[in-house]
């Protein structure tokens, strides 16, 4: 843009003048993200300010790329203070939960590892951590119950088979699914995701709570260790 403030652009180029004519859903991405902000950086406006924040996502993840920022990294990008920073992160986990309402909604019962994928992945597919879920059944197969057992390394998450049961009856959960992410990208179940799912699936047949699956998450792909055959 040759304009660098907003009231020098003609009315129909500012974004709230144009969400006011059009509607929201007339609006690109990054109008948007600038009515948000409100105010650009030295030099430029909100709507370049919000371009700039945009294209600083992966290829192809546009919008998608404000879940997965963290606050170092968008204080760190010029124009972006603690205020706007908290502003982002809210946008970002306002967007995660109805996400997840949605697919909770959408799903119903949990019937299958695909569900359970569509549930966690944009929680997990770009996380730099390991991650593991427990997710808590009824007899309908209805989500009870999703606590976050544990947050590890790169490399490895700890859960015990003791603590997983002890919310598991907590909750009272007839059925329970295991989720966790590979950092990697590759979901390929490891040594340490075999003996761990073969120690919960024995734990649980001797109380009577069934372990259902075992996801795990990459990038835009998963493994169930039921189809597997570990299950």
């Amino acid at each position: 843009m040759n304009h660098t403030i907003m009231k020098d652009l003609p009315s129909e180029l500012r974004p709230y003048e144009r969400f006011l004519e059009r509607g929201p859903k007339e609006l690109t991405d990054a109008e948007l993200l600038a009515i948000l902000l409100r105010t650009g950086s030295k030099g430029e406006n909100s709507l370049e300010l919000a371009e700039r924040i945009l294209s600083l996502s992966g290829p192809g993840e546009g919008i998608l790329g404000l879940l997965h920022l963290t606050m170092p990294q968008l204080t760190s990008i010029r124009g972006i203070g603690r205020v706007k920073g908290v502003q982002l992160l809210c946008i970002g986990e306002l967007s995660r939960r109805i996400w997840k309402k949605k697919a909770a909604s959408r799903h119903g019962s949990f019937q299958s590892p695909e569900q359970v994928a569509d549930y966690y992945r944009e929680d997990l597919r770009h996380c730099s951590q390991e991650q593991f879920y427990l997710m808590m059944l009824n007899t309908r197969q209805v989500l009870v119950g999703n606590v976050l057992m544990s947050k590890g390394t790169v490399n490895a998450s700890l859960a015990s088979a003791r603590e997983i049961f002890i919310e598991a009856l907590r909750y009272q959960a007839v059925n329970i699914i295991l989720v966790h992410n590979h950092p990697s990208g590759d979901p390929s179940p490891s040594k340490a995701d075999i003996a761990l799912t073969e120690r919960v699936k024995r734990a649980g047949e001797l109380i009577g709570i069934r372990l259902q699956d075992h996801v795990i998450i990459g990038d835009d792909q998963y493994v169930s260790m039921k189809e597997r055959g570990y299950i």
